[in-house]
């Protein structure tokens, strides 16, 4: 509990710096009163808009409004859908988080057994294969691989929607798309990881006690080859949810990604803050699991 306590107390000076970033870079890209008036609109109707945005107002003050607004859960309202910000960013969540979660489900099915295989093959057919393909996988660029799925198995064969939602045939292609690269990475880091551990004393000790191969390696090895796939996999979290930028749009799937590339191009600016925000909670909560995981794996690691 202490230890949770601790992390929290971290995550706040976090957060500060992170609405500091996201303030200025939304406020450095351009003035936003010119896309949210029409075209007809006079210079008076654009200076009585930013006064009533408070655009008018010292750098400092407006940050300071907006830092106050922000602890209340207030990031203003969308000029685009007129509500506010952060209940439009909330209720694209689900679809965002059910794509990455899938995509870090299919790479987790994919990298355990290819690495653990790959290490226990070393230096085989088998391990070139597996190695080879991990390459592959890490080189295709997301937006490249969702297209290439699009021809093959909606345009070619016509067994999976193009894009949309509502099915599970709908989740397949994208989640594919985004997992592909993640799977590549964490079967690299599983080989090698798990290398390392086959050629402790201990696994050896097993061995010589006459345990089958199965054992030794599922019982012994696998659960410490796992601590740093975690690290790993709380890194990819901050992948995931940036490949779902443009996966979203590939694949029109209404997540939060799709919605915080619309607001950029509209300079939509309280949605983009509130998705920003939203995506860096995500990021450092998913960051905070994994050093809770950590304690699970191998209950002697202490935080101090």
């Amino acid at each position: 509990m202490k230890f949770l306590l601790r992390q929290i107390v971290r995550i706040i000076p976090v957060l500060f710096i992170i609405s500091l970033i996201v303030f200025l870079l939304v406020r450095v890209t351009g003035d936003p009163v010119s896309l949210m008036l029409p075209e007809t609109a006079t210079e008076q109707d654009k200076a009585e808009l930013r006064q009533s945005l408070g655009l008018n107002d010292p750098l400092y003050v407006q940050y300071f409004t907006y830092l106050g607004d922000l602890v209340t859960g207030d990031f203003g309202e969308s000029f685009r859908y007129n509500q506010p910000a952060l209940d439009i960013v909330l209720e694209r969540l689900p679809a965002s988080l059910e794509l990455a979660f899938f995509s870090m489900l299919i790479a987790i099915i994919i990298s355990i057994p290819l690495g653990v295989l790959s290490a226990i093959k070393r230096n085989s057919f088998i391990d070139l294969f597996i190695t080879g393909g991990a390459v592959l996988g890490k080189a295709m660029p997301n937006f490249w691989l969702g297209i290439m799925l699009i021809l093959l198995f909606a345009v070619q064969f016509n067994v999976l929607p193009v894009s949309g939602t509502g099915s599970i045939y709908h989740l397949i292609l994208p989640a594919i798309t985004l997992g592909t690269a993640i799977a590549a990475e964490m079967t690299r880091l599983i080989r090698s990881s798990m290398l390392e551990i086959l050629s402790q004393e201990y696994i050896r000790t097993a061995r010589s006690k006459g345990l089958i191969e199965a054992i030794v390696v599922n019982k012994h090895a696998l659960r410490n080859a796992l601590i740093p796939v975690v690290t790993i996999m709380a890194l990819q979290t901050a992948t995931l949810i940036g490949g779902t930028l443009i996966t979203e749009t590939v694949f029109s799937w209404p997540g939060m990604g799709q919605l915080l590339i619309q607001a950029v191009n509209l300079r939509d600016m309280a949605v983009v803050q509130a998705a920003t925000f939203v995506i860096a909670i995500l990021v450092i909560g998913s960051n905070l699991l994994a050093d809770l995981t950590y304690r699970y794996l191998d209950p002697r690691i202490k935080y101090d």
